[in-house]
């Protein structure tokens, strides 16, 4: 490698190092704000739960350290997730320059709509599923046994389903993508619209308990956006068509 095609390489790495520098000072500062108020978000992301404990229940903590650990574990990945604007900016701004205009005019709604579709996925799980999951749950306990939740088990139950619903409501940029690079067009989705629902209360009977409710509360909304991800992706011309 010549010293002029190294320097540009060069130039790459300082600018990602930089980057990812920016990154993690960034989340631990967010970090820092919230450790504080550690027990307090772990109460807040625990009472969906707390809220349909029979009389006299409460969560436990089996290991000597969990108390302390599993809270700030909690506010590490709260301040990830309230960073992530500012991490899609850093990629954004690394990957920039190497695009094209009308690519750059495709990811600027697509970094958008896909942070507000996670978010609203997160919210989604907590405010509608968690209370219809855990009342469910906490109902169908065989008599004569007392419900006490590990509070590290608990937060690894709901981190997971906060990433599966937060992935599911980015069904409409998943379909904005595919069409975009022609592996399929909103026609051909279309025509293919019963074996995505029943794909949908599939998916729904997968990450939620085996009721009708909440599976249909996980399905319906993955048909709408589903529906809105194929009218959206009309306005977007397939990637070989604007490139000739």
């Amino acid at each position: 490698m010549s010293v002029e095609e190294s320097q540009p390489l060069i130039s790459h790495l300082l600018e990602l190092r930089d980057r990812l520098l920016r990154s993690i000072i960034f989340v631990t500062v967010v970090f820092l704000a919230l450790v504080y108020f550690a027990n307090d978000i772990y109460n807040f992301v625990a009472s969906p739960l707390l809220d349909v404990l029979p009389a006299g229940a409460t969560m436990i903590a089996t290991n000597i350290a969990t108390p302390f650990f599993t809270p700030i574990k909690l506010t590490a990945v709260v301040a990830l997730f309230i960073s992530v604007p500012f991490l899609l900016y850093q990629i954004w701004a690394f990957i920039a320059p190497a695009l094209y205009q009308h690519e750059k005019r495709l990811v600027y709604p697509l970094l958008f709509s896909s942070t507000l579709l996670f978010y609203l996925g997160v919210a989604f799980a907590y405010y509608v599923v968690f209370p219809l999951v855990f009342a469910f749950l906490t109902k169908t306990a065989p008599e004569g046994v007392a419900i006490a939740t590990d509070i590290s088990s608990y937060l690894d139950f709901v981190l997971a389903l906060f990433l599966a619903f937060g992935i599911c409501f980015e069904v409409p940029v998943a379909i904005v993508l595919l069409c975009w690079s022609g592996v399929t067009t909103p026609a051909d989705l279309r025509k293919k619209r019963p074996y995505i629902i029943v794909a949908a209360f599939f998916i729904g009977m997968l990450l939620t308990p085996p009721d009708a409710i909440s599976q249909t509360l996980l399905a319906l909304p993955m048909c709408l956006l589903f529906e809105i991800g194929v009218i959206c992706a009309g306005f977007y011309q397939p990637k070989d068509e604007q490139e000739t």
